[in-house]
């Protein structure tokens, strides 16, 4: 009996093993497939259900700002890299370190040429988040004995405006710069904030919660006048609007793959040469990049990368108008049928692949549920111990109620028409069915002004 068991063992891992070698030589595309195929939740012929939410079948994705797909192009141009030019770029004394280094190179040189730099100025990182930790850290640690003051915003990405808090725990002073109602800076503003002591001016390029574009060109332009170095935030904007950082006259600035198409975990550091910058390393090692950013780079991350940036380059123009289109249909798609719908931030100066919406009299986190066969986000951010909108939300000076039903559309290369139309369709239902139900909204409609309503306090 106990023979037979093992048998059996050996011939269920047996298959197993077999069925992942014949799946090794599937194209890119077929082995994508296969893995779709094989869910890791509960299906059965009724629909999905995962984490205690049961949904038709996979949502479809609009959520673009958080994560992109990888491109299967770029997946294609990683794979060899995985198996078997597996080497280590930093072995310097055989053909396999020597290969995985020019790869490394050419990724290098990919990157600069995406953004207007030399590949001398590009240091591979893990993200955007320890790009960002780099710059505003490193930056103010090494000029530390003369500069002791940082110029921000109030709508900086959370690793940005932790830095801040974390460089004002160790003494540094840190202006945050509030934002217009449309999520712009006062350029006048931020030359008067500037001291002699100022070390960095840091202001993301585009927003990741609602999509508008910051005018870094000027920014570069004041902090040329005053001799303050400048960093921005472009992990939203590369590949996505025309980043050039001798235009843009940039210090440093912070790159991500994972959301141009490219892989998750791996980003970039652009890093002038000329005037230099100098930053204090935040990782100790090996030395690796330049000794600002010791630890192996990873190779197949790095080419992945490298290859996203390629295509963004060739793709930028397509990519625009096709999503331009796309957001249009789903603005006027969501209007024709709604009332009381706020776009969050600037029309004029925004990324158009990000659509940040509010809708009047319904609660936001009720939406939200009932946007499951939706992927996307709220512009809540939501604890088991309270419900606060969005920090972002509160410097435009959204209404509370408003910022509490904002939702985040992000739309991307592989977004279809009719995921629009779908998300148009559930989307106008659901607001319709929660407006319904709300005593607040059959006030409006009476022509009841709630905001002139005194609310008793119990």
């Amino acid at each position: 009996m106990t023979s037979k068991l093992i048998a059996s063992g050996l011939r269920q891992q047996l298959t197993k093993f077999a069925h992942q070698f014949r799946r090794q030589h599937l194209s890119t595309a077929a082995a994508a497939a296969t893995a779709a195929a094989e869910p890791q939740h509960h299906e059965d012929s009724t629909g999905i259900t995962m984490k205690g939410v049961k949904i038709s079948g996979r949502p479809l994705y609009l959520d673009v700002q958080a994560t992109s797909p990888v491109d299967p192009r770029v997946l294609d141009a990683m794979l060899p890299y995985n198996m078997s030019r597996f080497g280590n770029p930093h072995s310097r004394t055989h053909m396999y370190g020597w290969e995985s280094d020019l790869a490394v190179e050419n990724a290098r040189a990919q990157v600069a040429s995406l953004i207007g730099a030399s590949p001398k100025e590009i240091v591979f990182t893990s993200g955007a988040t320890e790009s960002n930790n780099i710059s505003v850290k490193g930056v103010m640690h090494f000029y530390k004995d003369k500069k002791r003051h940082v110029i921000t915003t109030q709508t900086e990405h959370k690793c940005v405006l932790d830095s801040c808090r974390h460089l004002q725990q160790e003494g540094f002073d840190v202006t945050y710069l509030p934002v217009g109602s449309d999520g712009i800076i006062d350029l006048e503003k931020l030359r008067s904030a500037i001291r002699p002591d100022t070390g960095l001016v840091s202001v993301m390029a585009v927003n990741n919660e609602i999509g508008v574009v910051q005018p870094v060109e000027e920014i570069g332009k004041i902090c040329k006048e005053f001799n303050v170095p400048f960093h921005t935030d472009a992990a939203q904007a590369l590949g996505k609007i025309p980043v050039d950082v001798e235009k843009w006259n940039v210090s440093l600035m912070s790159l991500s793959g994972h959301k141009i198409y490219g892989p998750k975990g791996v980003g970039a550091l652009y890093l002038r040469r000329r005037p230099r910058i100098r930053v204090e390393p935040q990782m100790n090692g090996g030395g690796q990049e330049r000794g600002i950013r010791s630890g192996t780079v990873p190779t197949p991350l790095v080419v992945g990368m490298g290859a996203a940036c390629e295509l963004a380059m060739k793709e930028m123009d397509y990519d625009h108008k096709r999503i331009s289109a796309l957001q249009e249909r789903l603005l006027n798609g969501i209007r024709e049928k709604l009332e009381g719908v706020v776009v969050n931030g600037s029309m004029e100066r925004r990324y158009t692949g990000n659509l940040n919406l509010s809708f009047a009299y319904v609660e936001g986190e009720s939406l939200l549920m009932g946007l499951k066969e939706v992927a996307v986000s709220s512009g809540s951010a939501c604890t088991s111990a309270s419900l606060e909108p969005s920090y972002v939300l509160r410097a435009l000076g959204v209404d509370e109620d408003m910022a509490h039903t904002s939702i985040r559309f992000g739309i991307g290369r592989f977004t279809t028409e009719a995921e629009i139309d779908r998300a148009v369709e559930l989307t106008v239902h659901q607001v319709q069915k929660l407006r319904e139900m709300s005593p607040l909204y059959e006030m409006v409609k009476e022509g009841v002004n709630i905001k002139d309503i005194q609310w008793a306090q119990h």
